[in-house]
């Protein structure tokens, strides 16, 4: 069974031994670096699970909720920060299922977007999150490419 377990001391070592491809480490921060960003943010803003399968630990996401997106208060977004998939584990619904169980929490919180970024080109995840129905908003962050799906 998938599930998502919130990040604890017993957990942790599960989480921060999460690692994804060699060739795509450029792409995404490791785990020990998504938490101590949201250690760091307001509380309620970062938003990190574990992903297991089974109690067996698959991958980690990291959600950003309500964040102050142009950090000047007047635009909210919420949406995937994060997506860590263990090498290994990839190619087996776990992305898929991350996606989901951020947009059901965005929903249950009463958002109508979800946002994620993502590097452009050829190695980086843009098919797979257009394959997932996000699209591209023309706008960049932090030279990432900015997409993002309807609820």
């Amino acid at each position: 069974m998938i599930q998502l377990e919130e990040i604890t001391s017993r957990n942790f070592d599960a989480a921060t031994g999460i690692r994804v491809r060699p060739d795509q480490e450029h792409a995404v921060s490791p785990v020990t670096q998504s938490l101590a960003e949201a250690y760091v943010h307001p509380e309620g803003v970062a938003w990190p699970r574990l992903i297991t399968d089974g109690g067996r630990p698959v991958g980690f996401l990291m959600a950003f909720l309500d964040i102050d997106w142009h950090e000047d208060g007047s635009v909210l977004r919420s949406g995937l920060w994060r997506l860590n998939i263990a090498a290994e584990e990839q190619g087996k619904g776990y992305g898929r299922f991350a996606v989901d169980s951020v947009a059901a929490e965005i929903r249950r919180r009463g958002g109508k977007e979800l946002y994620v970024t993502w590097h452009p080109g050829p190695d980086g995840p843009e098919g797979f999150y257009l394959g997932l129905g996000f699209r591209t908003t023309g706008e960049t962050s932090g030279g990432q490419t900015v997409g993002v799906l309807d609820l």
